[in-house]
């Protein structure tokens, strides 16, 4: 019989910070909402981090570790790269459901190792993936031949960014999920052959239909 592991007391306040982060943002989150939240003592929470900082590092880590692995099981179950597109932007759903758009600003503004954590993952692990996808998809005749690969896959990693900026979209006027859904299928049409095409238009079809 198989066991799972269980998370650790250290990777479960992470888990909860990260939770309170993304609805409060991560400046109007202190250690004393994080300990009432978890029903716990601010000497627990300091027991297994140092300090705030390595709170949020701890935190991002984490989720990026889960995203990384959430992407990789898009990439095996999907058919085709159009449905793991979409396979990915559904595991990130109740995320960008919730999450502040301020988040981005804080981590660079007060959390400098979590924010080059963030960076160093988006530059790498994530423009891969994104090269990879783009990739994919010309193989199977779904995105046209004639892209460069490094340009777009860049672009997509801007795209991504830009639905946090509030002096584009107002968090009071847009919803994130949405910015961020209208943005993936507007690169995926960009990128397109008309077999995508007719494959994207079809999956949205099915979607709205659910």
């Amino acid at each position: 019989m198989e066991t799972s592991i269980q998370p650790s007391v250290k990777d479960k306040i992470a888990a909860e910070a990260f939770r309170l982060f993304c609805r409060r943002g991560i400046k109007g989150t202190s250690v004393d909402d994080l300990a009432q939240h978890l029903s716990m003592s601010k000497k627990t929470i300091y027991k297994w981090f140092s300090n705030k900082d390595e709170i949020v590092l701890w935190a991002i880590n984490s989720y990026l570790t889960s995203v990384d692995t959430d992407c990789e099981q898009c990439r095996h179950k999907a058919p085709n790269a159009i449905e793991e597109l979409f396979a990915v932007m559904k595991t990130t759903r109740e995320v960008f459901a919730s999450i502040h758009p301020g988040i981005f600003y804080d981590l660079q503004k007060y959390h400098g190792d979590a924010w080059n954590k963030w960076q160093e993952y988006k530059n790498h692990h994530f423009l891969n993936r994104i090269k990879d996808n783009l990739e994919r998809g010309m193989a199977e005749g779904l995105f046209r031949k004639d892209l460069d690969v490094e340009v777009i896959a860049r672009l997509r990693l801007a795209q991504i960014e830009v639905p946090f900026d509030e002096t584009i979209f107002p968090r009071f006027k847009f919803e994130l999920l949405h910015v961020q859904t209208a943005s993936l299928e507007h690169f995926m049409l960009g990128i397109a052959t008309l077999k995508g095409h007719k494959m994207i238009n079809d999956y949205k079809q099915i979607t709205e239909e659910e």
